[in-house]
């Protein structure tokens, strides 16, 4: 569905050219927060979380493939706005231009849906999304580095490492938050939202404590993150892993806190593994709870039927005429005839 759109918007005259712009604004803006915290890794600054890639792949899948030139766009004046224009800036266009283009190329094939209402959503984000496609760009720009002899060879697979797991990050963290906004009804349900206080405040009081903390408290985060995936799914989740990988970044460049003391190899390393397994927990157990949660109620509303029709039948009726159907359907599936009334 979200294809359709962007192709029914791309027919309008000038909705194109708005889309590749807005495009272009949103993955600027990004790029220039993800640039507020860096670390120099063998000599090269790169970024904990690169921001850029989830908005792109959020963009592509939600406006269509169409709007690619936007990314393009975007990434050439954050690059413009730190350094110069050369060979190797070029390529590293190309290269963040066709990580998250793959991505969705990759997510089509698996039968991606927007909604990650299923946990297969869930894991091919993860793994086709992230992993895989992010290959792309950090191989293509740090080899151009190499080439250029502007980066030892020695250095490329710390460089490397560090540049993938920062676009990775970008994608787990950015991606669903975007997808989620695109979908969230306005105004919002405030059913639980006691609990949603309860939730934040929790969040706000115990993740800077596990962070800032001189001792290694970052596992305190781990029930917070249950809590949120099994109470407010998705929604939860991303936003709680948001706020606890920001803060992770700060007291990681700032080398305080759990990151105290440490190597910036050490310090890139930590990091990553906790942000890493923190997007990973967070955006799979979400999936599984709420394809759980779709598969319980389609089996209520299943049974529901079910009652429906043998309470017709017992009367001697015929049943509803979607119980008709649902029986009619069974008898197609099994090859067997269904319940039927009396004559």
């Amino acid at each position: 569905m979200a294809a359709v759109v962007g192709i029914d918007d791309l027919r309008r005259p000038g909705g194109y050219a708005v889309q590749v712009l807005a495009v272009a604004a949103c993955y600027y803006g990004a790029a220039r927060l993800g640039l507020l915290r860096e670390l120099s890794v063998e000599g090269a600054v790169v970024t904990p979380i690169w921001p850029p890639t989830g908005v792109a792949l959020a963009a592509l899948l939600i406006l269509g493939l169409g709007c690619w030139p936007g990314i393009t766009i975007g990434a050439l004046f954050a690059v413009l706005s730190v350094t110069s224009l050369r060979f190797d800036v070029l390529g590293t266009l190309a290269g963040q231009t066709a990580a998250p283009v793959c991505a969705v190329l990759l997510l089509r094939r698996a039968g991606f849906r927007t909604d990650l209402g299923r946990l297969r959503d869930g894991v091919a984000l993860v793994f086709l999304g992230a992993l895989t496609a992010m290959l792309i760009s950090s191989t293509v720009g740090i080899g151009l580095l190499v080439l250029m002899d502007k980066l030892d060879l020695h250095n490329f697979w710390p460089v490397w490492l560090a540049w993938w797991v920062g676009d990775a990050m970008g994608v787990l963290l950015v991606t669903p938050l975007l997808l989620l906004l695109h979908r969230a009804r306005w105004p919002p349900s405030l059913a639980r939202w006691k609990e949603a206080t309860a939730l934040t405040v929790v969040a706000c009081c115990l993740v800077p404590l596990a962070v800032y903390s001189s001792i290694s408290l970052l596992f305190l985060v781990y029930p917070l993150l249950i809590w949120a995936a099994v109470r407010f799914q998705l929604v939860g989740s991303v936003l709680c892993a948001l706020l606890m990988s920001v803060l992770a970044a700060v007291a990681a460049t700032d080398a305080v806190g759990a990151f105290a003391g440490l190597s910036r190899i050490e310090i890139m390393a930590k990091l990553q593994a906790f942000n890493g397994a923190m997007a990973l927990t967070a955006l799979l157990l979400s999936a599984l709870i709420t394809e759980q949660r779709h598969t319980r109620r389609s089996v209520e509303q299943a049974c529901q039927e079910l009652v429906e029709v043998l309470e017709h039948l017992t009367a001697g009726e015929a049943p509803p005429p979607r119980a008709r159907q649902d029986t009619e359907r069974a008898d197609g599936a099994d090859g067997r005839p269904g319940p039927t009334g009396p004559p």
